[in-house]
């Protein structure tokens, strides 16, 4: 098994000598180390705001450097949470493919590497957006990396509440990047991403909750099972719902955005219902479903937020 190979050495020990490592396989590794399928969902946040924030299309420029810099400085972040987790990804299926663990990129480079992005991305927005934007972008990095990973993740169950905070502030600096300073609506959207990321997670937590357990890693659905964690996934979803609904009597957005909130918004809680009421009949493996809401919750958030840009055309 894959498990078993990865445990015959030390995470982050080279299995092959540098010789044996082609010049392409190790780009591709370095890549991997930013995690760009997580950072899709990060830009999928930010644009849309920009539109809301400059009521219509904001500078091609400014949107490229404004992505460019979220990637880096996410992509540091990601860098730096794979040096302090490689570790628990050595005894993780899903895990245990990423660059440390197989050797491709030694745990020195790695560091390097994020610590590299992380200042680069900090001096980035700075110089090419504003300094709020370049702060935020900062202190999303520092608290993803020590708050989540190094005091969270493997302490309390609540790790991916608070820890989600990080993947918040993308919407903040999307808002920032336009208009250099914040607003309520830009607040409210990122208290949707808040309440949005822990019953987005939850769900494949409980399909990945043997991974965690071996790694003694205290993810909810470890400590607590399926039922009490599927609800909170419904309480959480009634809050996220709710708190989306405010951008329009606040006059942030029109019919067009809440239509699509009500809609996207109404399935999910259905979804979230059909997922408690399987959990509490006692289902288990196939029979429980549990990555149904978990896709969905990538589509909710993609459709809300296409919203969120596309409004401001139609008022």
């Amino acid at each position: 098994m894959c498990v078993t190979a990865v445990e015959s050495r030390p995470a982050g020990v080279l299995g092959t000598s540098p010789g044996h490592r082609p010049f392409g396989t190790r780009v591709m590794a370095f890549v991997a180390l930013t995690k760009p399928r997580i950072i899709e969902l990060l830009l999928i946040t930010t644009v849309p705001v920009m539109f809301l924030a400059e009521q219509g299309v904001p500078s091609l420029w400014l949107v490229l450097v404004t992505c460019f810099g979220g990637y880096l400085s996410a992509g540091g972040a990601n860098a730096l949470n794979m040096y302090i987790d490689r570790d628990i990804d050595a005894l993780m299926d899903r895990t245990s493919q990423r660059p440390l663990v197989t050797g491709m990129v030694s745990p020195r480079e790695c560091l390097a590497f994020g610590l590299t992005l992380a200042v680069v991305s900090t001096l980035f927005f700075g110089l090419l957006v504003n300094w709020l934007s370049a702060a935020l972008s900062l202190g999303a990095l520092l608290f993803y990396v020590v708050v989540y990973t190094m005091l969270l993740k493997r302490r309390t169950a609540q790790n991916i509440v608070w820890g989600g905070i990080a993947g918040c502030m993308p919407v903040l600096i999307g808002w920032s990047s336009v208009t250099n300073e914040l607003s309520w609506a830009a607040v409210i959207l990122f208290l949707v991403i808040f309440f949005w990321t822990p019953p987005h997670y939850w769900p494949l937590s409980m399909k990945v909750k043997d991974d965690y357990a071996r790694a003694g890693v205290p993810m909810l659905p470890v400590v607590a099972g399926n039922k009490p964690v599927a609800r909170q996934i419904v309480l959480y979803s009634w809050v996220m719902v709710a708190v989306s609904l405010l951008l329009t009597p606040l006059g942030y957005t029109g019919w067009f955005y809440t239509t699509v909130a009500l809609v996207s918004g109404g399935w999910w809680l259905w979804e979230a219902h059909a997922l408690h009421a399987r959990a509490k009949a006692g289902l288990t493996g196939a029979k429980l479903k549990e990555m149904r809401l978990f896709h969905w919750s990538i589509t909710y958030v993609s459709l809300l937020f296409v919203a969120v840009a596309v409004d401001p055309f139609l008022r």
